[in-house]
Formats: structure tokens, C-alpha cells, sequence
């Protein structure tokens, strides 16, 4: 006969599994909404590097044409719907609804900055083989986007891994007071459902967590101006239903988005190959 008789206390507030929950590169773009139709075309307009000329011989002025390219993002349906029976529910730990609300919502918003990386990915000028972030590395890209005439007017953004993020931070001018005013080691470095912006060279500095390759000795990190990249999506963005269905008896929550991404500028993409490997646990 047992002298004991222990209890098993559940805890009914759900703790949140780790994941990124939301977009943290849906501001960097240049957005279109998109009240119908499956296709938004960009247009991007430019002189064409022309320069000046003189009064022809006839007297009169040449003229030229402008330089006009229109790049088109195709619009595809993503949609995540978890559903989870009444039973279920009945049954289970936690507020199964809120948690159904709230995954579904990372799930989307990580596709949306998946969506983004993958074609910004699609660049073709990079800074150079894979190595580790430094001030050089930084600089060198910036100069390459200032090379190719992108203005320097607050819409430059760098997407670096946490692994670039941490080699940043041995550089003095990266944490020094005197040349940023988010301060990384006071403040907190990482990502967050409400990141951090770091200003720093004139570029907007954030480190995401699902960078292409992260982890690994070619990490994808990117420095862009926001008219390098067009974000197409259905008017109203996001859409979030929530329901019961009575018949079978199950609720669901359901996201989603009608959405594309379309290079426009190749030159106003610089990609930062960066070897990452070190930073990965064991």
C-alpha cells in the first residue's frame, strides 16, 4: 500500500515555443496594394546616365528619351489553417484557441519575410567570397551601393544573421555611443517581435534569424535600398479568419495573404556572403 499519493499540476497559460512571429522586413520594401488581379507591375524610371549635351550645329537642342523598365511581381495565395476538434479543446491544456490564433499568425508573417530574402537573394552583386563581418566588409558594401549612384536618404537597409551581428559587435564604431544611438550591448542585441533598429553609417541594421543559409559558412546578409525591391499584396494585406464549424463540431483559425516580390533595382542590392559556422550551438 503506497503512503504517497503525488500530484501532477498543469499549468493553464500556454508558454509560446520559440519562433519568429513577426515580419520584421515588411517595412524595408516599396509595397503596392493591390485591389485586383493576380500581377503589379513596377515602374522605374531614371535619365538613363544621360548627360548633358550642347546646342547641335542647327541650332537646335537634341533631345533623348527617359529610361523606363517595368518589372512585374505575380501575386500567389499562402494560407495556414490549423483546426482543432471540440473534444480537443475540451480536453487539452492550455487556451487552444488563442494558441491556434497566434501560431497561424507566425506562420505567415515568416513567410512574408521569406518572400522578400528569396528575391532580394536573387541579386547578383555581391561583396565578395565568404568571410566574417567586420568594418570593412560594412563599408565596402556600402561603397558599392554609393558606386552604383543609390542615395544615401535614410531608406538603405542592412538584413545581417545573428552570427554578423555578434562579429559586429567587436567593432567599437558598431557600440560606441559616439556613432549610434541604439546602443546594441545596453539595449539587448537579437530579434524580437518588435526589433530594434539599429542606425548605423546612414543604414539601417537589422538581424534576422532566417536569413538564407544561416548557420552555415554562406550566409545570404543583404544591404539594399527600399526602391531595389517591390512587394506586391492584396489589398487590406493579411486576412485573419477565426470560426466554429457546429455540423462537425471543430474550430479553426485560418490566415491568409495574397502576395509577390519583384527585384527592381539589381544595383541597389549588395549580398554579404558571411561565414556564420561559428556561431552555431553544439
Amino acid at each position: 500500500m503506497a503512503d504517497t499519493a503525488f500530484q501532477t499540476q498543469y499549468r493553464q497559460e500556454m508558454v509560446m515555443g520559440f519562433e519568429q512571429m513577426q515580419s520584421l522586413l515588411r517595412d524595408t520594401v516599396t509595397t503596392e496594394s493591390v485591389v485586383k488581379g493576380n500581377t503589379a507591375t513596377f515602374l522605374v524610371a531614371d535619365s538613363g546616365n544621360a548627360v548633358p549635351v550642347t546646342r547641335g550645329i542647327n541650332g537646335l537642342i537634341p533631345s533623348r528619351p527617359d529610361n523606363l523598365s517595368q518589372s512585374t511581381a505575380t501575386l500567389v495565395e499562402w494560407h495556414d489553417k490549423p483546426i482543432k476538434t471540440g473534444f480537443n479543446i475540451f480536453a487539452s491544456q492550455g487556451n487552444q484557441r488563442a494558441i491556434m490564433q497566434q501560431t497561424t499568425m507566425g506562420v505567415m508573417n515568416r513567410k512574408i519575410d521569406a518572400d522578400i530574402l528569396t528575391e532580394l537573394s536573387t541579386a547578383t552583386v555581391t561583396a565578395g567570397a565568404a568571410t566574417t563581418f567586420s568594418l570593412a566588409l560594412a563599408v565596402k558594401a556600402k561603397a558599392i551601393l554609393q558606386l552604383a549612384e543609390v542615395p544615401w536618404d535614410n531608406q538603405i537597409f542592412a538584413v545581417i544573421s545573428p552570427a554578423a551581428e555578434a562579429y559586429l559587435q567587436a567593432v567599437s564604431a558598431f557600440t560606441s555611443s559616439d556613432f549610434v544611438n541604439v546602443k546594441p550591448l545596453q539595449d539587448g542585441g537579437g530579434w524580437s517581435d518588435k526589433p530594434k533598429v539599429r542606425e548605423w553609417l546612414g543604414i539601417k541594421w537589422i538581424t534576422h534569424p532566417n536569413v538564407i543559409g544561416v548557420g552555415t559558412s554562406s550566409e545570404t546578409c543583404l544591404m539594399f535600398h527600399r526602391s531595389a525591391i517591390g512587394h506586391a499584396v492584396n489589398t487590406g494585406g493579411m486576412q485573419t479568419a477565426v470560426g466554429y464549424d457546429e455540423e462537425d463540431d471543430y474550430s479553426f483559425c485560418r490566415t491568409s495573404v495574397f502576395m509577390g516580390s519583384k527585384l527592381l533595382q539589381n544595383s541597389g542590392v549588395v549580398k554579404i556572403l558571411h561565414d556564420g559556422s561559428a556561431y552555431v550551438g553544439s
